[in-house]
């Protein structure tokens, strides 16, 4: 891409950020989307105070899915900068990141509409849940950049095997999901012409990559927190396994419509006529992509088919929607066609993307706001009172650890296993969690109003939040309970 192509993205993906925090500070105030965000921030911020990779001062724990990401905000930690500079800076750089990358992709995939490109890259950076992930604090855009920079080197003329290992082992260090490139990175292996010896020597050189990376990612973990993954991997399967009860069918309908909600509806035909035209055309490299893309969707819909906060789990397959979607479209549509049907089809196509693209963007900005709303008038607020009003000695169990960790500098049981993995086994029984309350001489309980009615009996009300943003939008206040022991 030429230079000013380049900077014109960089331009629009800081805009489209800029965007969604100013309607944030105008609704409510500066700040992240989800309590997870400052997990990462504790994580950063104790690295640099103590040099040891700890949520709670002096414990070292795997809580954190993405070490990659908080090793990157540490350093804002180090200069004062405080939470917010870091995260929305590397927020921006990989919205950027990933116009760029899809743009070039696509470039990659077909050639012949090279001069096309400069609209994937826009579209990417106005898409609305890229938009929101940028400003949410969290890891998932850095991850969706690893995606396409894998896609990037199995679309090459010559595919660097190593250096394609290496960024699939790297990617691990972002989400663990990222092991699942090995599975397109190895049909595209399997569906080369080339011999079977040279087959053989390749799957070395990408195995020999990937584990370069991914060998001390287990002895982290190992270190860390006494298991080879993150406590975070069995945590949230565990608390939501009641979810895999309903049938499959529908939790991978339910999970595959999120990423659609907005552009991605509109492309949709387009990514299917070009995974078509993939197969027909034998275009290997170009088609494990698209089933990466599908398989990433069925394996949360198999083990983790939560739909909250607008399907953040699958943000990073949008792309790949967008890339291919667009390649089908503008492989299809013919604006100037002679023939008048599809002379008009094609022009209602690209018009209706452009129109429900914008649209959602708009509305994501508001989204966003709302969601930073709820976690600072509830979350934040909550930590920020503890911090003040409890004492410095207090034990305090709570579902929602992040904020609280980060302000509230208080010795925390964490209820959804992420810093206490021994919840894990028992962590939707009532009646357990109870026992292991009073075991751990617990005595302070935060969380959602209702979210314990058993554990809520037994307490009492010590303050409750005064949020309005919470209630307005459906959901609950947090409320602190004293807790009686036996």
């Amino acid at each position: 891409m030429e230079r000013r192509e380049i900077l014109l993205l960089g331009l629009i993906a800081l805009l489209s950020l800029a965007v969604y925090l100013i309607v944030s500070k105008l609704v409510y105030r500066i700040g992240f989307p989800l309590d997870d965000a400052w997990i990462h921030q504790a994580y950063a911020r104790n690295l640099v105070k103590e040099g040891r990779w700890t949520f709670l001062v002096g414990k070292s724990s795997g809580g954190s899915t993405g070490p990659l990401w908080g090793f990157f905000l540490s350093p804002f930690h180090f200069f004062k900068l405080g939470p917010y500079v870091g995260a929305y800076l590397l927020g921006f750089v990989s919205l950027w990141g990933a116009s760029l990358l899809g743009s070039y992709l696509f470039g990659l995939m077909v050639p012949e509409q090279k001069d096309k490109r400069l609209w994937i890259g826009i579209l990417l950076a106005m898409e609305w849940h890229l938009a929101w992930a940028a400003g949410s604090g969290m890891e998932t855009l850095l991850f969706t950049c690893l995606v396409l920079v894998s896609f990037v080197l199995l679309a090459s003329a010559n595919i660097n095997w190593s250096l394609l290992g290496l960024t699939i082992g790297l990617s691990v260090w972002v989400r663990p999901g990222g092991i699942t490139l090995l599975g397109p990175a190895g049909l595209a292996l399997l569906l080369d012409s080339g011999s079977f010896r040279k087959k053989i020597f390749e799957f070395g050189k990408l195995v020999l990559g990937f584990s370069l990376c991914f060998a001390p990612y287990l002895v982290f973990n190992r270190v860390m927190a006494g298991d080879w993954w993150p406590n975070t991997l069995y945590a949230k399967q565990a608390e939501y396994a009641v979810l895999r009860q309903i049938p499959f069918w529908k939790r991978a309908l339910d999970l595959g419509l999120l990423p659609l909600i907005g552009a991605g509806v509109i492309l949709l035909p387009g990514f299917f006529l070009f995974l078509w035209r993939s197969v027909r055309g034998r275009k290997w490299k170009i088609f494990p992509g698209a089933l990466w893309g599908m398989g990433y969707v069925l394996l949360y819909a198999w083990r983790l088919p939560v739909t909250y906060q607008h399907g953040r789990y699958l943000i990073p397959i949008i792309p790949v929607l967008v890339v291919w979607g667009m390649a089908g479209l503008w492989g299809w549509a013919k604006p100037e066609a002679a023939s008048a049907g599809r002379r008009i089809l094609s022009r209602v196509w690209i018009l209706s993307l452009v129109v429900v693209g914008v649209a959602f963007w708009a509305r994501g900005a508001r989204a966003y706001a709302d969601d930073v709303a709820v976690i600072e008038s509830e979350m934040v607020h909550m930590a920020k009172w503890i911090n003040e009003n409890l004492p410095e000695d207090a034990v305090v169990a709570a579902h929602d650890i992040g904020a609280l960790g980060y302000f509230g500098e208080r010795e925390i049981v964490d209820l959804a296993g992420l810093v206490s993995p021994e919840v894990i086994s028992f962590i939707r029984d009532e009646a357990a969690l109870e026992e292991y309350l009073n075991a751990r001489e617990v005595e302070y309980l935060l969380t959602l109003q209702g979210w314990y009615p058993q554990l809520e009996e037994q307490a009492f009300l010590e303050y409750k939040s005064t949020g309005e943003h919470s209630p307005r939008l459906g959901g609950e206040n947090m409320v602190l309970y004293q807790w009686k022991f036996p």
